[in-house]
Formats: structure tokens, C-alpha cells, sequence
């Protein structure tokens, strides 16, 4: 299962999934995309559905997984983030950027979670995080706070669930190029000062991550959990 799988980084992890023999579920609110990203999916030979689901909708979020099987390997992915400095942030955007980062991620694997271990599945949670929960960055307060919760909620999740041969782990990229994040880098001055700080000298582009997904879904990461792979570029070696 792959939330926010309508573009960018989530319909590339279903894709990539899916490619390596997994029988992938797109969830996103936008029907639409996810519909045209399993049929993709479908077309290129692999297996695929879409259900059009808002996490953040929590009683929503327990009926779809109160409805079905249990899944293998979550990619907690859905998130957004609203770039402000810090005295100009409002409490709605507190909430959006939290409700959705940490809140629902947080629910959208315990429901998981638990169907998890009434079908006595073993499995991997994959929650996306970011750089940016292993550093702080200007105009970043409200992301920063969620990818870094994120980061002790994976840490918490893997102590819980060790038991019962459940691995949580986060991915902390540095900016990947999505729809999400293309209009910021038409700013060549923000651009500049990104690539200034990614050692590697480029934008990270989604298929940067996929090797990551599938490590962390696969029984070639059994012994890991609790912890982060960065795929940074450098940014946070500096």
C-alpha cells in the first residue's frame, strides 16, 4: 500500500513495487491520478488497484483497512508542506502541515498495524521523512517539526512491533524534483541555494529513491528497523 501515490514519489514507488512482483494499492484523494497510475501500472504487466481514500479522514482511514486483508509493507507517503518563516506562520498552516505529515501517517499505520496482527502478518512499514527531519532549514519550522517527529514515531514503532517481526523505517531524502516541488525551484536563487548544499551537485529525482523502497520492503533489510536511510546527496554529511 502506497498513500499519496496520485504523483511524484508515490506513484514511482507503486510503479517500482509493483515492476519488482508486488501487488500494489494506490491511495490518494485524487481519483483520477491514482486510476491512471494503476492502469499504467497494469499495462506495463504488473498488479495494481486504486482506492481513492483522504487519510486524514480517520474514520475513513479504519474502514478501508477494517474492509480488507492485510497488507505487507506500507509506504507512508502522503504529505505536503507549506514554506514559511516562523513568525509568519498561521495555526491553520500548523495544523495542515502536521495533521497530514504526522497525524494521519501516525493512524494510517496503526490501522495498518493492527489489521497487520490480526492476520499475523509480518511485514515493513516505510515512512517517508525527509533531510529535513535530520537538520533544520530556513522557512522549514512547520516540515522540519513533522520529519523529525516522524523520525522518534519509526524509533517508537520498531520497539513496539519488533516482537512481532514488524519493521518500521523512514527514508529522509533531500528535495526531490516532484510537481510538489518544481514551482520552488523556478526561484533560481532558492534553486542556487539548494545545490549549494547537496554534495552531488543535482536535484534528486524520484527514481533516487526507489532503490531505498525496495531494500526496506524486501527481506534484504530483515535485520533493520528504527532506523533512517538518508538519501541526501551530502547535504547532511557537511
Amino acid at each position: 500500500m502506497v498513500t499519496g501515490a496520485g504523483r511524484g514519489i508515490g506513484l514511482a514507488a507503486a510503479a517500482a513495487l509493483a515492476e519488482a512482483g508486488a501487488a500494489v494499492t494506490l491511495i490518494a484523494r485524487t481519483g483520477d491520478e491514482i486510476a491512471a497510475g494503476a492502469d499504467a501500472i497494469r499495462t506495463a504487466g504488473g498488479t495494481a488497484e486504486s482506492v481513492t481514500l483522504d487519510v486524514s479522514d480517520l474514520e475513513a482511514v479504519a474502514g478501508f483497512f477494517a474492509a480488507r486483508p492485510a497488507f505487507h509493507v506500507l509506504v507512508n507517503n502522503a504529505g505536503t508542506n507549506r514554506p514559511k518563516a516562523m513568525v509568519e506562520v498561521s495555526e491553520a498552516d500548523y495544523d495542515a502541515v502536521l495533521d497530514l505529515n504526522l497525524k494521519s501517517a501516525f493512524f494510517v499505520a496503526q490501522h495498518c498495524v493492527k489489521r497487520m496482527l490480526s492476520d499475523r502478518i509480518a511485514g515493513s512499514l516505510i515512512h517517508m521523512g525527509s533531510q529535513m527531519g535530520h537538520v533544520g532549514g530556513p522557512n522549514r519550522s512547520l516540515y522540519c517539526a513533522s520529519k523529525w517527529a516522524l523520525e522518534g514515531m519509526s524509533k517508537a514503532f520498531a520497539l513496539d512491533l519488533a516482537a512481532h517481526d514488524i519493521r518500521s523505517n523512514t527514508i529522509a531524502p533531500t528535495f526531490i524534483e516532484t510537481p510538489l516541488t518544481r514551482p520552488f525551484f523556478e526561484d533560481p536563487v532558492f534553486k542556487a541555494s539548494v545545490l549549494a548544499k547537496i554534495k552531488l551537485g543535482r536535484l534528486g529525482q524520484v527514481e533516487d529513491l526507489m532503490g531505498a523502497i525496495l531494500f526496506l520492503a524486501a527481506d534484504a533489510s530483515a535485520l533493520m528497523t528504527g532506523t533512517s536511510l538518508v538519501v541526501d546527496g551530502g547535504w547532511t554529511a557537511d
